[in-house]
This record gives C-alpha cells, sequence and structure tokens, in this order.
C-alpha cells in the first residue's frame, strides 16, 4: 500500500513525537556509536538500525536506532526511517528519491569528487551518479545477518522492526559495506 505525501507526514511526525530520537543523531568516528534509543538493555536495536558511512567524504559515521513501533502495518519505508533519524537525503532530478544523491550534503554540488583512475568531478544529481562514486543503499535482514545491497530505492524499500538500513558512499571498484 503506497501512503500518500500527507500520510507520509503524519507518520513522520508521529514517529519523531514519540520520543524515539531525541534531537540531532549521534555521530563518531568508532564503530560501536550508536544513539540506540529504541534499544532494550542488551544494546540491541527494537526498531530499525540506521548506518550511514560517509567512506572517502571524510565525515562522522552517523548511527541511530529509529522506533517503529507506530509504523503501520509494521514496516516503514527507509526514507522515513532516515528522516526520522535527522538524517537529511538527496535523491535525483530523475529518479526522484529512488536514487540516492546526496546525504546530509554531502557531496556537494560544489565538491570535487576524485577518483583514482577518474576524472575529478562534481556530482549534479540530473540522473544516475557516477559508477565510481555513488551512496550505495544496503539493508540488514536480521541483526545477525550480513549486509544485502538494496533491491528497491529509500522511497520504496519497507523495513521491520530487527532490520537495518545503511548507505555508504562508494568510490573505485570496491563496494563496501556500511560501517567496514
Amino acid at each position: 500500500m503506497k501512503l500518500t505525501a500527507l500520510a507520509t507526514l503524519t507518520l513522520v511526525g508521529a514517529l519523531a513525537l514519540s520520543g524515539c530520537t531525541t534531537g540531532a543523531p549521534e555521530t563518531d568516528t568508532t564503530p560501536a556509536a550508536s544513539s540506540a534509543t529504541a534499544a532494550p538493555a542488551d544494546g540491541a536495536c527494537a526498531g530499525v538500525s540506521v548506518v550511514v558511512d560517509f567512506g572517502a567524504l571524510d565525515a562522522p559515521e552517523i548511527t541511530d536506532c529509529v522506533d517503529t513501533a507506530t509504523a503501520t502495518a509494521g514496516t516503514i519505508t527507509a526514507s522515513t526511517v532516515l528522516a526520522t533519524a535527522g538524517v537529511e537525503t538527496e535523491g535525483t532530478v530523475e529518479w526522484g528519491d529512488q536514487v540516492v544523491c546526496r546525504v546530509g550534503g554531502r557531496p556537494a554540488a560544489d565538491e570535487t569528487i576524485k577518483v583514482a583512475g577518474e576524472t575529478p568531478f562534481t556530482e549534479t544529481c540530473a540522473s544516475m551518479p557516477a559508477a565510481a562514486a555513488y551512496w550505495a543503499l544496503w539493508v540488514k535482514p536480521t541483526a545477525d545477518a550480513e549486509w544485502e545491497y538494496a533491491q528497491e530505492g529509500l522511497g520504496s524499500l519497507e523495513l521491520e522492526p530487527g532490520q537495518s538500513v545503511g548507505l555508504i558512499f562508494t568510490t573505485g571498484t570496491e563496494t563496501p559495506t556500511p560501517g567496514s
């Protein structure tokens, strides 16, 4: 079932007011950093875990745990999870939020991206990002599972409690997973 824009905004507001996040997400360069706002005493995330790894963009990793208790039908879109965690994303003109172009304003429109073996460039967010430098979207179906490359975009990827969503700025020919 697709949510209308008004329903999505209402859901985001309800999640924000539910106390699952308290201001900006925590940022830290250590892998163990997590605000774990919806986590039980054992440290596991009872909602959806968020990991944003800026990779070569050299910014602190963002980790958070988003409460999904008020999500309709037990699922919530990845775009709503990220927005609730305070992670701002920007899609492309052609593909909207199905293709991530910027996270937290990075790479900025005036930021030169340098990748070995490639001509330096800036990201315009007009269509698909360059194959040599892009935001990769990952999911973990359970806390114990390995990261899997997402098969859908932020706006259509549905997540459930216990799952994780991750973004990593990927450069070159390697495709690292979030937090690796």
